[in-house]
Order: structure tokens, then sequence, then C-alpha cells
């Protein structure tokens, strides 16, 4: 069932953050095909992020697009620490958060905003999606990225707590709490 994939994020391994850390060495020295190639392993998982935080999916696209330029950017003070994906979830947070501050607006998403975030994932079929869509519809807005962190990027909730400053007994008291939610809105589903 799906919810045990929620559970049990991917695998993350050290090759996985060394690749994308060469990529961004070679960022540095304006190399655009590593761009290219890390926007192709990382933008579902970043574009996931933005419209956890902006809840609006034009906001999230332009966060996603602002991202990848400031990457380009940056990528020659990027000091390498075995973490790329959360050096880029990093610059990724404070641009949705100036996108609010901004705006200073969200907007609830819509049926179609949560299908986009799983679309891009070829594991989940169509029932799949709805089931999740339904069950992401029933938590908060810190659980939800909580949870999506830790099941669709496959963070730590370590990393999780370093990106959303906040201790890490709180990631994994919501995290936790998130999950009981779901199963219990499955059960009672079923």
């Amino acid at each position: 069932m799906l919810l045990f994939a929620v559970t049990a994020p991917p695998a993350r391994t050290d090759r996985q953050a060394d690749i994308l850390e060469s990529y961004i060495q070679s960022i540095a020295q304006s190399d655009k095909e590593s761009l290219a190639l890390l926007y192709e392993k990382t933008h579902a998982a970043i574009y996931g992020f933005a419209l956890s935080i902006l809840k609006n999916t034009q906001d999230a696209e332009d966060v996603v697009h602002d991202t990848y330029i400031q990457i380009w950017k940056a990528a020659k003070n990027y000091k390498p620490a075995g973490k790329p994906l959360a050096w880029i979830f990093t610059i990724t947070r404070n641009l949705a958060r100036m996108r609010i501050r901004e705006q200073s607006r969200t907007i609830s998403l819509t049926p179609e905003d949560w299908q986009s975030i799983f679309t891009d994932n070829p594991v989940m079929d169509h029932e799949d999606r709805m089931i999740m869509e339904l069950l992401l519809g029933i938590l908060s807005d810190e659980e939800r990225q909580i949870v999506i962190l830790h099941a669709v990027t496959g963070m730590k909730h370590r990393e999780i707590a370093a990106l959303l400053h906040l201790g890490l007994s709180t990631v994994l008291s919501k995290y936790n709490r998130a999950i009981k939610k779901l199963r219990k809105a499955l059960k009672e589903a079923s």
C-alpha cells in the first residue's frame, strides 16, 4: 500500500550527494550542462518543497526558476559538506519566504496543485495519487512539509529540522503525529 512508501523514504546514498556536489562544482565553472543535470535530478523535490510553502503553483514554479538562477550565481561560494540537497532546499526556502513577504498571501492548494506534486513520481499510479492527495489534505502545513521532505525527497529528520529551523524532537513528533493521522484516515477509509 502507498502508506508504506510514506514511512520508508527512498534510500539516499553518499554517491548521490557526491554526484550533486560534482554538478555544483561544475556549475561554479560556468558549465550549463551540469546545471541542466542538477535540475533534472532535483527539480521535482524542489518544486514540491516550494509548493508546500507557497501553496500556489505559479509562485512555486517561479521560486524553482529563481532557485536554479541562484544556484548558478552562488555555486562558486558552495562549500562541499556532503549535503548539497540541503543547500539547495535552503535557497528554495529563503526564496519562498521572500515571495511570501513580498506578496503577503498564501492560497490553499487546489486538487490540480496536489496532483502536480506527484505527477513526476513514476512509482505512483493515478489511484495512489488520489489517495495521497486526500491524505495529505488532512495534515497541517508544517506536518505536510515534514512528511513530503522525508517521504518524497528522502531527507533525514535532522536535515529537515535544520532546514525548517525546528528542533529535532519537534520534527520527529510532528512526523509521527502526521503518520498516525494518515494511518487513522486510511483505516477509516477502508
